[in-house]
C-alpha cells in the first residue's frame, strides 16, 4: 500500500478574524477546527516539535477605524490599540475554550508579534519594488466631504460592479467575494459613518502588478488539479479570477456597436442574438481599460468581468503599518489585505523566537521537505489563492532558485450557515458563540459533527436541536457523536470487561489474526488519504464503518464463545475468546490513534486504560499489535461497571 508523501515539518495557519470583532461560531467550527484537526493529525504524524500551528487576529485597516469611532461617539475612553487588544484577548480565549491548539495566536499590532510584522511588511515591499514589481497609481477613492477624509475599504458599501456577483456586501473596492474593483465603479456608495453619498477624489497608492503572474498561476493550477490536493470549487473559483479580460454589454443596435467597436482595442466579440448582450474579451487589462473609456464616452453602458486586476499594496486609513517612503509618497500605509497575507511568516518567526530557535524560521518556509497549510472560508479564496500566491511567486523570481518560498496550500471551506442563514457577525441577529455550544453539547460530539459536514464540497447548515424551539425527534448534531458514544465505547467496554472476567487483567499470548491485521491496515492507508486529501467527512465516514464491522465481528465470535461454553467446550471457547480479545484490541488502539486529532478526551481515557500514555500517537507503532507493545507483566487500569471513554452531554442524560 503506497504511503502518502508527507512532509517533514510543517506550518498550519488560519484565516485571521477582524480585530473590530469577536468570535461567532463558523470562526471556530467554520474552518478552524478543520486547521486544528489537521494539525493534531500531524502533530501525531510527524511529531509535535516538527508543526508549527499559528494564527492571530487582523489588527488593521478601516473596519477597526470605523467600530472604534463608532465607541468613542458612545463614551468609549481607551485608544484604538486598547480596542484591539481586548478583542484579541476575548478571541483567544474562545479558541481556548474551545480547544484550538495554536502554538501561538498572535496580533499583528501588538506584542510579541506586532514589531516582527511591521519589520517584514517593510522589507517585502523593498524587495517588490526594487525588483520593480511595483507600480503608482493614480486613481480616484472615495472622499467624504463632510469630514475632509480619504475613505477606503469597510468605511464605505454599496453594490458590487462585477457582473453575476452575489456578493451580499461590496466595499470601496472590494467585495464580500473577493472581487476587485475600481471605486468609480462601485454601485450606489454611502458613507457607513454618515450615510452621505461620497465624493471622489484622485490619491496615489502603490499596487503590485498581478497580471504578470498569470501564467505562472495558470500553471499553478494545472499542477494542483493533477496533485489532487486542491478542492474543486477552489480551482473553479481562482479559474474565473484568470480569465481574460471582458466587457459585457446590453445593445439593441449591433451593427451601430460593430462600428464603435473598431475604434477599440483589439478584441473578440461575442453577440447574442436572443438576449442582445455582447462580450468584448481582451487579452490584457489595459485594453479592456482603454475600451472602459470609449464605451464611457459614448454613453454605454457596461459592467465587467472577473479578471487579474493590480493588487493594491497601499491606502490612505490612519491605522496600518506605515509603507516605506518611495517616490514621494510618505503618507501611505500598507492596506490590510495585504499584509494580513504574510501575517502567518511573521507569526512563525515570532513563534521561533519566543522559543530561541528565531533563527530556523526559513527551514518552514524554504526548506523543499517543509510545507504550509492555510485554512480559509471561501469568501476569501482571491486573496489567499491569487494575490498571495502571486506575491510568493515574485519573492521566489527575486531569489533566483536557490531559495524559495513554500507557496502555501489553501484549503478552503464552505459557508457554515446557521439555521438557514450565513453566520456573520455583522448580520442583524448575532450567531452564537461557538463556546455556548459547549452548554448543550460536548466538545467531541461538536467536532465530529463539523469534521463530517463536507464543508469541502457544500456549505453546511447547523441545526442544534438543543437550541430549537422544537425539540422533538433526532438531534442530528449527535449522528457523528454516536459512533463515540454508542459504537467505539461499546467495543472499548466489551473488551476491557471481557480481559477482566476471564483473562484476569492480562493480553492472552495469542497473535492477531491476518483478518485483523488487513483490516486495521485498510483502515490506517485509507484514512492516511483522506487526510492528505482534507477529506474530513471521509475520515468520519471510514470510522464509522471500521467501527461497526469490529463490534458485528466482537458480537458474533463472543457468540460462539458462549454456545462452546454452554457445550462444556470450554478450551474451545477460550480460544475464540482469546483471538477475539487480542483482536479488538488491536483495532481499538488503531482506532483511538486515529481519533485522537478529533477526539481528544476520550481517546486520551483510552491510552491511559490501556498504559500506554503518548505512546498510543506514535505513528511509527501504529501498525503495531498491543500484545507487541507491552510485556507479559503489562496490566491495564481497571474498567469500573458501566464507566464510558466518550462522554454525552449531562443535558443530554435522562
Amino acid at each position: 500500500m503506497t504511503t502518502p508523501p508527507f512532509p517533514k515539518r510543517a506550518v498550519v495557519t488560519g484565516g485571521m478574524p477582524y480585530g473590530e470583532k469577536t468570535l461567532h461560531f463558523a470562526h471556530v467550527y467554520g474552518y478552524s477546527v478543520h486547521a486544528d484537526i489537521y494539525t493534531r493529525f500531524l502533530r501525531d504524524r510527524l511529531g509535535k516539535e516538527n508543526v508549527i500551528f499559528v494564527s492571530g487576529t487582523d489588527c488593521y485597516g478601516a473596519g477597526p477605524e470605523v467600530k472604534f469611532e463608532a465607541l468613542k461617539a458612545e463614551g468609549y475612553t481607551g485608544t484604538i490599540k486598547d480596542f484591539i487588544a481586548g478583542n484579541h484577548e476575548l478571541q483567544k480565549e474562545e479558541f481556548i475554550k474551545c480547544s484550538i491548539t495554536h502554538n501561538l495566536y498572535a496580533a499583528s499590532a501588538l506584542e510579541p508579534a506586532g514589531s516582527v510584522h511591521q519589520a517584514l511588511s517593510e522589507e517585502l515591499f523593498n524587495q517588490w519594488y526594487e525588483h520593480g514589481y511595483l507600480r503608482i497609481e493614480e486613481v480616484l477613492q472615495f472622499y467624504d466631504e463632510a469630514t475632509g477624509t480619504i475613505l477606503n475599504g469597510r468605511q464605505v458599501e454599496g453594490r458590487c460592479p462585477i457582473a453575476g456577483c452575489k456578493s451580499e456586501k461590496a466595499y470601496a473596492d472590494e467585495c464580500g467575494l473577493g472581487h476587485q474593483y475600481s471605486p468609480a465603479e462601485l454601485i450606489a456608495p454611502k458613507s457607513v459613518t454618515n450615510g452621505n453619498t461620497p465624493g471622489l477624489r484622485a490619491v496615489k497608492n502603490w499596487y503590485f502588478d498581478l497580471e504578470r503572474f498569470s501564467d505562472d498561476l495558470k500553471a499553478r493550477q494545472i499542477d494542483l488539479k493533477e496533485s489532487g490536493l486542491s478542492r474543486k470549487f477552489l480551482q473553479s473559483n481562482v479559474d474565473d479570477f484568470l480569465k481574460d479580460p471582458e466587457i459585457y454589454v446590453k445593445i439593441e443596435n449591433i451593427d451601430g456597436f460593430r462600428d464603435l467597436c473598431k475604434s477599440l482595442p483589439d478584441h473578440h466579440l461575442d453577440y447574442n442574438e436572443k438576449t442582445k448582450s455582447a462580450t468584448l474579451i481582451f487579452k490584457i487589462l489595459k485594453e479592456r481599460e482603454m475600451a472602459c473609456d470609449v464605451l464611457r464616452q459614448h454613453g454605454i453602458r457596461f459592467r465587467t468581468g472577473t479578471t487579474l486586476v493590480p493588487f493594491r499594496l497601499t491606502g490612505n486609513v490612519k491605522w496600518g503599518i506605515p509603507a516605506p517612503q518611495k517616490d514621494g509618497i510618505d503618507d501611505n500605509t500598507f492596506w490590510v489585505w495585504p499584509e494580513s497575507l504574510w501575517a502567518p511568516i511573521s507569526f512563525t518567526k515570532t513563534y521561533l523566537e519566543l522559543n530561541n530557535m528565531g533563527s530556523d524560521w526559513e527551514k518552514w518556509w524554504f526548506d523543499e521537505d517543509a510545507r504550509v497549510y492555510q485554512f480559509i472560508g471561501e469568501d476569501n479564496i482571491y486573496f489567499y489563492a491569487v494575490a498571495g500566491i502571486a506575491l510568493f511567486m515574485a519573492l521566489n523570481e527575486i531569489s533566483g532558485r536557490d531559495k524559495l518560498f513554500n507557496l502555501p496550500l489553501i484549503v478552503p471551506n464552505r459557508h457554515s450557515l446557521y439555521m438557514g442563514k450565513k453566520a456573520s457577525s455583522s448580520s442583524a441577529e448575532k450567531p452564537p458563540t461557538a463556546s455556548e455550544f459547549l452548554n448543550y453539547y460536548t466538545e467531541e460530539q461538536l467536532r465530529m459533527h463539523f469534521a463530517h459536514m463536507a464543508l469541502q464540497s457544500n456549505s453546511g447548515n447547523f441545526y442544534p436541536k438543543a437550541l430549537m424551539a422544537d425539540k422533538s425527534g433526532f438531534d442530528v448534531t449527535l449522528a457523528e457523536g454516536n459512533i463515540l458514544t454508542n459504537v467505539y465505547n461499546r467495543l472499548i467496554r466489551s473488551c476491557f470487561y471481557t480481559l477482566q472476567k476471564y483473562f484476569d487483567g492480562k493480553l492472552p499470548a495469542v497473535a492477531v489474526s491476518e483478518d485483523a491485521v488487513q483490516q486495521a491496515n485498510t483502515m490506517i492507508h485509507d484514512y492516511e488519504w483522506a487526510m492528505y486529501r482534507f477529506e474530513f467527512s471521509k475520515v468520519i465516514d471510514l470510522l464509522d464503518v471500521f467501527l461497526r464491522d469490529a463490534n458485528k465481528t466482537w458480537s458474533a465470535n463472543i457468540k460462539q464463545a458462549e454456545a462452546l461454553d454452554k457445550e462444556s467446550k470450554f478450551d474451545e471457547g477460550a480460544l475464540i475468546r482469546a483471538q477475539q480479545l487480542v483482536d479488538s484490541f488491536h483495532l481499538v488502539k488503531v482506532a483511538a490513534t486515529l481519533l485522537h486529532p478529533i477526539a481528544i478526551n476520550g481517546t486520551e481515557r483510552v491510552a491511559e486504560y490501556l498504559g500506554l500514555g503518548e505512546k498510543l500517537w506514535h505513528w511509527e507503532d501504529i501498525r503495531t499489535p498491543l500484545n507487541e507493545l507491552i510485556d507479559k507483566h503489562h496490566t491495564f487500569k481497571f474498567l469500573e461497571p458501566r464507566v464510558d471513554f466518550f462522554l454525552k452531554h449531562p443535558s443530554q442524560l435522562g
